[in-house]
């Protein structure tokens, strides 16, 4: 007899599907926008047992379960809570996991912000932050002590692209007491399923590749069944929430989400390999590229890549890098990325970096790539690197 069971949802069908409820809101495909503070409640009973899905604007709605209810599918994780920024969402998740007295191993590629959290909330709440270099791997075992509560993971690394060995790391926890984190906002669980590799919690800055459109700030956290209580309970105790039009947007731009990555992928390694056979360009960090010093670490873990990655150039004098910024006609000159249009930024790892120390004398420049003509992006960096060559001197 054949079996009855049905084969798992792929994550494109899961991105259409998942998270919309056209039944409950009158055949309208998008879940509508929920704005409100106050929930009614219909007689005693349900306020006192709270039996209804929704009693308070903060704690929930239809809006914020739309985006809740996909990314825990997506991220294979028990729950999902929302944050206003990516920055609060990663605050919340270290919150989450330690109290005075604990100590946490920080990547020393982490994101310049979580950085700053950590160096003055996190040690002002008394709490002992170490940084450790993004390639330790199993080495992190020399690292732990006895009241090391948690491990902040960033993989890639979003300036210099270093792979971490989520693996190694989750071995060399071991059985003890200590949640590993993980920032997933460059490869999306689309490409990485940190919770399969020995994760615990995931963290994305979902203005980025969730949002996709560069026009709203939104966090997401997902915790494994270990963790979810206490990621549920701080987030409630924190009063945070994502703002009701913000899960819409949220929502709108996960459904295509799939369809984007491949596009940002296919971009971004097409720029890079072109950048990488330039001869003003002396090294190209992305971690699909062959040269990458981790790209055995990425084959084995990554199903894809995604559109941000950097570059170097030997170093100039500022003008230099003022031709080539100044002038750029397509590449937006900006923070964060994710978005339709591209953006270009200089690196200076000279205010992000502390256990571990540039590899070269080098100008980093990082690109984020958008859905521009191919041909139009190269023609644009081309224009700007002669530039720069021409003002080196």
């Amino acid at each position: 007899m054949a079996s009855s069971k049905k084969p798992p949802l792929s994550n494109e069908t899961l991105l259409t599907h998942l998270g919309r409820w056209p039944d409950e809101q009158h055949g309208l495909i998008n879940t509508p926008v929920s704005r409100g503070s106050t929930i009614l409640f219909p007689n005693l009973k349900s306020l006192q047992d709270l039996s209804q899905p929704y009693s308070y604007g903060r704690t929930g709605n239809p809006s914020s379960r739309s985006v809740e209810e996909l990314v825990t599918a997506l991220e294979g994780g028990t729950g999902t809570r929302l944050a206003p920024s990516g920055l609060a969402a990663l605050s919340c998740a270290l919150m989450s996991t330690l109290s005075s007295g604990d100590d946490v191993l920080v990547t020393d590629s982490a994101y310049e912000p979580t950085r700053k959290f950590c160096d003055n909330y996190l040690t002002r709440m008394g709490v002992s932050v170490r940084y450790y270099g993004p390639r330790i791997g199993t080495g992190i075992s020399q690292l732990l002590k006895e009241n090391t509560k948690a491990i902040l993971v960033e993989s890639p690394g979003s300036l210099t692209f270093e792979i971490q060995d989520l693996p190694a790391i989750s071995a060399a926890r071991g059985q003890s007491d200590i949640a590993i984190i993980v920032d997933n906002t460059w490869a999306t669980p689309l490409f990485y399923r940190p919770l399969e590799l020995g994760a615990d919690i995931t963290v994305h800055a979902g203005t980025k590749m969730f949002v996709g459109h560069s026009d709203t700030s939104f966090g997401t956290i997902t915790a494994n069944e270990k963790y979810w209580p206490q990621l549920h309970a701080t987030h409630y105790q924190l009063g945070l929430c994502a703002a009701p039009d913000d899960c819409f947007l949220a929502a709108r731009g996960l459904r295509t989400l799939a369809i984007r990555m491949d596009e940002h992928q296919a971009r971004a390694l097409e720029i890079a390999r072109w950048l990488e056979a330039h001869n003003l360009v002396t090294r190209v960090l992305h971690p699909a590229l062959p040269t990458h010093p981790d790209n055995a670490l990425f084959r084995r873990d990554f199903a894809g890549s995604g559109s941000l990655f950097s570059f170097a150039l030997p170093r100039a004098p500022q003008a230099a890098l003022a031709a080539l910024f100044d002038d750029m006609e397509l590449f937006g000159i900006g923070y964060s990325w994710g978005g339709y249009e591209s953006l270009i930024l200089p690196v200076d790892l000279s205010q992000n970096r502390t256990v571990t120390t540039p590899e070269r004398d080098e100008q980093i420049i990082r690109l984020h790539i958008g859905f521009e003509d191919i041909d139009d992006l190269k023609n644009d960096l081309s224009a700007g690197l002669e530039r720069y060559r021409s003002a080196m001197g």
